[in-house]
C-alpha cells in the first residue's frame, strides 16, 4: 500500500495546475501545495522532529492545518490535534496525554498560555512554531529558556521532496482524544495505514474521483475532516474547508464552488433544512451525494431533506475507534428509513447482553463491531482497549438491534440508559415520540436521580411555546403516547441544550444545564 505522502505527490504531480484546495477566499493548486508541505516537511525535519514524535496543535480550519497533516505523513511523524478553544489547563491535560513533544499554535495560543504560565510550555521539549503574524509582541520572559519560531521559517525552507526510506506507514499518525464525560482523555491511535484504508474504504462506497469538490465543514480536529481533506488530495479531487459552520456560509459555498460530495454531521443537516426552507433558492445542483453522520437524524428531518435534495442522500453510523460501520442511501430506505442501514465490506456486527452473549434479531443490547478499519487501541490505555474488546469485535458503548435483512437501528447510549424502579428505559423512544409535538424544537430525555426509584424521567425540551400551556400538552400527549414506565416525571423547559463542537448534545451536562430551573 502506497503511503500517504506518496500518494499526495503522484496526485500532485499529475495536477499540477488544478485547485487542490479552497479555503475562505485563498486556493492552492496542487503544484503550490505540494511545494507548501514539502517546505513544511522539511522544516520540521530540521527543527528535530523524527520518526514517532508526537506534535501537539489545537487545530483551526485552514490551508496551513492540512499542510501540516499531509507533511507529517512524509516524516513519520503524529499529530494531536484538540480544539483551539480549550484553556491552557485542559490543553496541558490533552498534550500530556497524548505524549506531545512539540506545539505548533496560532500567536493566540502562545499570548494566552504566556499570560498564566511560562512553566507549562517548556514541558515540551520540542518545537515551537507560531502560525501567523510576528512573534516580537508574545512576550516571554527575559529569564525564560523558550524560544518559538515564526513561520516564516517554514516558507524559507527547500520544496525538496524528502526521503521517505524509513516510512512503512505504521506509525502513530493521529491521536483522536477523547475523554467522555470524565475529563480523562483516551487518545485513540490511529497509524497512517489507518487513515489510508478509511479513506480508500470511502473512495470506494461512495466512488469518488478526481473530479470531485469534496467539502469539509466540521472541525479539523476532529477526524471526520481530516479524512475529508485526504480524500480528495490523495485523489487529484478538490478539498473546500469550511473555517466555521453556519447553514447559509455551507449552502453559499456549495453553490459558489460547486461542491459535489460531502459528509455532514445531522445538527448541521437540520440548520440546512431549515435555510432551504426560508430561502428563495431551494437546491444545489452540483450535489451529487451527501451524507448524515455523527448522530441519528431525526426521522421527519430525514423525509423532508429527501424531498428538498435533488442528489442522493446517505447516513452512516460509525465510532472513531472503528470508523463507518453502516451505510444507507435514504431515497431508496423505504421502510427501513428509521435504521442506520447495513455494515460495509467487510464489517461484522454483533448486539451483545451485559454478560457479552449474543442476542437474538430484534433484541436491543450494546453493539459490537469486527472490522478492517478498526483503530490501534488507546495511547496509555492499553487495558481499557482490551477490555472492550470481546473475541475481536469492539463494544462501542452504543445500543441498537438488528431485524432479519441485516439493518441496524440505534437505540441511543449505553451509559445513557434510565433505569427506574429496576426498568430499563431507553430515551430515544420516548425523545421519538415527542418531538413529534409541533411546538417542540429538541427534547433530551435524561436520568434524574429519586429516592424511591433510583432514576426517573425527566425532559429537557427547547421551545417557543408557553412554559405551562406546553408542559400540560407534554403530560397529556405522553399519557396517550408511552408505557407508564416512560412517563416523565420531570419536564424542564430550556432554551437551549447542551451541544460539543459538533453540535452533538452532551446529555451528561444535562443535570446541571437544569438545575437553576428545579
Amino acid at each position: 500500500m502506497k503511503l500517504l505522502f506518496e500518494q499526495f505527490i503522484e496526485a500532485s504531480n499529475e495536477n499540477e495546475d488544478k485547485m487542490a484546495i479552497y479555503c475562505d477566499g485563498e486556493s492552492k493548486s496542487y503544484k503550490e501545495m505540494r511545494t507548501f508541505v514539502c517546505k513544511y516537511a522539511n522544516y520540521l525535519s530540521s527543527r528535530g522532529v523524527k520518526r514517532g514524535d508526537i506534535i501537539g496543535i489545537p487545530l483551526n480550519n485552514s490551508i496551513e492545518s492540512v499542510g501540516l497533516i499531509m507533511a507529517v505523513t512524509a516524516l513519520g511523524a503524529g499529530l494531536a490535534p484538540v480544539n483551539p478553544t480549550l484553556n491552557s489547563k485542559d490543553l496541558d491535560i490533552a498534550f500530556k496525554a497524548a505524549n506531545v513533544k512539540h506545539i505548533i499554535a496560532r500567536k493566540s495560543f502562545y499570548k494566552e498560555v504566556l499570560k498564566e504560565d511560562n512553566n507549562i510550555l517548556l514541558d515540551y521539549p520540542g518545537l515551537k512554531l507560531c502560525l501567523d503574524g510576528k512573534i516580537e509582541d508574545i512576550e516571554i520572559k527575559e529569564t525564560s529558556k523558550l524560544k518559538i519560531d515564526s513561520f516564516d521559517k517554514v516558507l524559507e525552507m527547500t520544496d525538496e521532496l524528502p526521503s521517505l526510506d524509513k516510512i512503512t506507514g505504521e506509525e502513530t499518525f493521529i491521536l483522536t482524544l477523547t475523554s467522555g464525560s470524565t475529563g480523562d482523555p483516551k487518545p485513540i491511535i490511529l497509524s497512517q495505514n489507518n487513515k489510508n484504508i478509511r479513506a480508500k474504504a470511502h473512495i470506494e462506497m461512495y466512488e469518488l474521483t478526481k473530479n470531485d469538490k469534496i467539502l469539509a465543514a466540521t472541525p479539523l480536529y476532529h477526524s471526520l475532516a481530516q479524512r475529508l481533506v485526504i480524500m480528495p488530495l490523495i485523489l487529484g479531487a478538490t478539498a473546500v474547508i469550511l473555517p466555521r459552520f453556519t447553514p447559509k456560509l455551507w449552502l453559499d459555498l456549495v453553490r459558489k464552488l460547486e461542491v459535489t460530495f460531502s459528509i455532514a454531521v445531522s445538527a448541521q443537516l437540520a440548520q440546512v433544512l431549515k435555510e432551504l426552507k426560508e430561502a428563495e433558492e431551494k437546491t444545489c445542483p452540483s450535489l451529487r451525494l451527501l451524507v448524515s453522520s455523527s448522530a441519528l437524524l431525526d426521522l421527519e428531518v430525514k423525509k423532508e431533506l429527501v424531498n428538498f435534495l435533488q442528489c442522493d442522500f446517505h447516513e452512516m453510523y460509525g465510532t472513531s475507534e472503528c470508523s463507518t460501520v453502516t451505510d444507507i442511501n435514504l431515497k431508496e430506505a423505504g421502510q427501513k428509513l428509521n435504521s442506520v442501514g447495513r455494515p460495509l465490506k467487510g464489517v461484522d456486527i454483533r448486539i451483545l447482553s451485559d454478560e457479552n452473549e449474543e442476542l437474538p434479531l430484534g433484541e436491543i443490547g450494546e453493539i459490537a463491531v469486527k472490522t478492517p478499519l478498526i483503530c490501534e487501541g488507546y495511547l496509555n490505555k492499553e487495558d481499557v482497549f482490551k477490555k472492550a474488546t470481546i473475541n475481536g469485535y469492539f463494544k462501542t458503548g452504543d445500543l441498537g438491534k438488528l431485524d432479519v435483512d441485516g439493518y441496524l437501528t440505534f437505540s441511543g447510549r449505553k451509559k445513557e440508559i434510565i433505569i427506574t424502579g429496576g426498568v430499563n428505559v431507553y430515551p430515544k423512544d420516548i425523545e421519538d415520540k415527542v418531538i413529534k409535538l409541533e411546538e417542540v424544537l429538541e427534547v433530551a430525555a435524561f436520568p434524574y436521580k429519586d429516592e424511591r426509584l433510583g432514576e426517573i424521567v425527566a425532559l429537557a425540551v427547547v421551545t417557543e411555546a408557553a412554559e405551562k400551556e406546553i408542559t400540560k400538552k407534554i403530560r397529556l400527549f405522553c399519557a396517550k403516547n408511552l408505557a407508564d414506565f416512560q412517563q416523565p416525571h420531570k419536564i424542564f423547559i430550556l432554551d437551549s441544550l447542551p451541544k460539543n463542537t459538533m453540535g452533538k448534545l452532551v446529555k451528561s451536562k444535562l443535570n446541571d444545564w437544569v438545575k437553576d430551573k428545579e
